[in-house]
């Protein structure tokens, strides 16, 4: 039998942070530690995160205590300063779901491998530093990478919809029930914050530049991700699935559908639905995810999965909500 691991999350009363502290709490290798908060100490787990009432007796703590594995989920631009001012034993493995260190892994003696684990499973596999993958980054890059892959990119039009929970707990104007509901809107328009770690990436495989143009859009709902990336392509849409298929058949959570796909397929589950479409020299790649999981805390877990030796799967066998 597998020695359980010691688990810690600093930040942990947060969309993320409750995701993660669900997943580690029913994870069968996984003793979870500790979740810090900086205003909510001393209070029950479940007092913040109510779906956890019957799980655990766990308060959220101060300090950070002994652990194999640190989970960072702090807003973002503050992990860096966090670690700069708090001391972790370098064999302490670091997961961090901000975007810290995503364009540059380099901190002090560590060296951050960025997490989207569909490529680079080896390097994680070695690394004692994750950055984790944006949530939007994540979808549209399952989306393009087997593209990118042949060399097949040159402009992109993507168009994505997110829930409520990207925008985090704190309550803002554009979150608030009176706002999203019945409404949608877009934001961040030709500037959302994922787009250089999605063109880093999607370069290196295309070996040339990629132009991304990127309409994020706030959906009238909790959670979830969907986007449909747009592209001119003269391929046909046989040898576009073969293509995908091929790039991504030892890949357990990229399911390739060749019926129309939904958000909610994705919704509470690791897994990453990819459908594709073509009309003349006109691809379109729709790809969905659940923004909290596959796009944070369940990626996490699967970054420690194979970090720590556990088949990446483990404790992530999850069902989507159908209805």
């Amino acid at each position: 039998m597998t020695n359980k691991i010691k688990a810690g999350i600093v930040g942990g009363t947060g969309y993320t942070g409750g995701e993660l502290i669900r997943l580690l709490l029913n994870h069968p290798f996984v003793e979870l530690a500790f979740a810090t908060s900086r205003k909510d100490a001393g209070k029950k787990f479940y007092q913040l995160h109510a779906d956890l009432i019957g799980e655990t007796e766990l308060c959220f703590s101060e300090q950070i205590q002994p652990c194999d594995v640190l989970f960072l989920c702090l807003p973002h631009k503050e992990s860096k300063p966090w670690l700069e001012q708090n001391s972790v034993p370098i064999e302490t493995k670091i997961i961090d779901l901000g975007n810290d260190f995503r364009l540059d892994g380099k901190f002090n003696d560590r060296d951050f491998v960025y997490g989207l684990l569909e490529i680079n499973k080896e390097k994680i596999k070695k690394a004692n530093a994750v950055a984790n993958s944006g949530c939007f980054a994540s979808a549209i890059q399952y989306a393009l990478l087997p593209l990118a892959n042949q060399q097949l990119l040159n402009q992109v039009f993507v168009t994505g919809i997110t829930g409520s929970t990207g925008a985090g707990v704190k309550l803002q104007e554009t979150t608030h029930f009176s706002w999203r509901n019945n409404n949608i809107s877009a934001y961040k328009t030709l500037n959302h914050q994922h787009i250089d770690e999605i063109k880093l990436t999607l370069e290196q495989y295309n070996q040339s530049e990629v132009q991304v143009y990127f309409v994020p859009w706030r959906g009238d709902y909790p959670r979830g991700i969907f986007i449909s990336a747009t592209l001119p392509c003269t391929e046909s849409l046989e040898k576009v699935y073969q293509i995908f298929e091929e790039f991504y058949k030892d890949e357990v959570f990229v399911c390739i559908s060749k019926s129309p796909i939904s958000v909610k397929q994705s919704v509470n589950t690791n897994k990453c639905i990819l459908n594709i479409e073509k009309q003349g020299d006109m691809l379109v790649v729709h790809s969905a995810i659940d923004n909290l999981l596959k796009g944070a805390s369940g990626q996490a877990i699967q970054n420690m999965n194979l970090m720590f030796g556990f088949e990446e799967t483990t404790g992530l066998k999850l069902k989507p909500l159908a209805y």
